[in-house]
């Protein structure tokens, strides 16, 4: 059983004249019946009533005249459906996010793209980088921002941004006028980080076992605005990419010396399938990030160190983010 059987039946029962049905169909009359004669084999079941001068549907005709109704009409949702795709009119973009960067970067972008695709459906979670990964190895997200390192050969990955870590005090702290500070004395500040999957917290956990300090960690949210906020207020002090704290004019930041590099790229499962919609977006992101002026790279020579920088953390470090 067809679908061609199936919708020359249903014109058939619908017009209950195979005459009205081959010129609806524009197709010869001697083909529909032919055609119908072949689905009645294969069922081995009359369909229509050949006694009447009509075409009256047998009882096992209504019977498939309901499925057939219900078969075509799923295919022409199908059909319809795969046509706004096509054209994306219609599609679901999922992308994993780390709360520091989403907000500063990325929402932008997704402005902009929903401005040419305003009827694709974009849907963003937030997590560390730990869990973007297992997110994109369960293909319960198509692609994810993470930090560089390291790298499993199972993904694809696009560079996005570089950027490096500052130390966030309110104003009137009292390191928020040094020129720099260490990862040493953030240890002896209330520390207020982002949950579960966090870098900031492991690079100072890393610290205060060979400096053999305790941590004070005073408080944890995954919201970037409630970290900002606390901070400015001087709940306690935190790190940041320092292009998520540019517009927040409350918060003092200072460099961290040696520097914190940072490297974001957008990652996807390698060699998997992914909708029209989804490479369309990533096509959008690949160009964005090209033709970006507001990445930053540290260098040797960046102003906000005004001195020789001797040592840089490794990033291999960055396993979460």
């Amino acid at each position: 059983m067809d679908s061609r059987k199936l919708h020359y039946f249903a014109e058939v029962a619908s017009a209950s004249s195979f005459t009205k049905a081959s010129e609806k169909l524009l197709v010869a009359q001697p083909a529909i019946s032919k055609t119908i004669q072949k689905l009645e084999d294969e069922l081995q079941l009359l369909l229509f009533d050949r006694s009447e001068k009509s075409a009256i549907l047998t009882q096992e005709g209504k019977v498939l005249f309901d499925y057939a109704n219900d078969i075509l009409g799923k295919i022409e949702d199908a059909r319809r459906v795969m046509e706004e795709m096509r054209e994306l009119q219609r599609g679901e973009i999922r992308i994993g996010l780390p709360s520091m960067f989403g907000s500063a970067y990325f929402l932008p972008i997704i402005k902009e793209f929903k401005r040419s695709y305003p009827s694709l459906n974009i849907s963003v979670v937030e997590e560390g980088t730990k869990q973007i990964r297992t997110w994109i190895e369960r293909k319960e997200i198509d692609f994810g921002i993470i930090s560089a390192n390291p790298i499993e050969t199972e993904v694809e990955v696009i560079p996005l941004l570089n950027d490096y870590m500052v130390a966030c005090f309110s104003a009137d702290h009292p390191l928020a006028d040094k020129e720099v500070v260490t990862l040493h004395e953030l240890l002896s500040e209330p520390l207020i980080f982002f949950k579960n999957d966090c870098f900031q917290k492991k690079l100072l956990i890393e610290v205060s076992k060979k400096a053999e300090l305790e941590m004070n960690v005073t408080f944890t949210t995954n919201q970037l605005s409630i970290i900002k906020s606390l901070v400015a207020e001087g709940v306690g002090v935190t790190m940041l990419l320092r292009m998520v704290t540019i517009s927040n004019s409350k918060m003092s930041t200072v460099p961290i010396y040696p520097p914190i590099p940072v490297q974001l790229v957008v990652c996807k499962k390698r060699n998997t399938y992914l909708s029209k919609a989804s490479q369309t977006f990533l096509d959008f992101l690949k160009q964005k990030a090209a033709a970006s002026n507001t990445c930053t790279i540290i260098e040797l020579n960046d102003p906000v160190f005004p001195f020789e920088t001797k040592e840089v953390q490794d990033p291999s470090h960055q396993d979460s983010f």
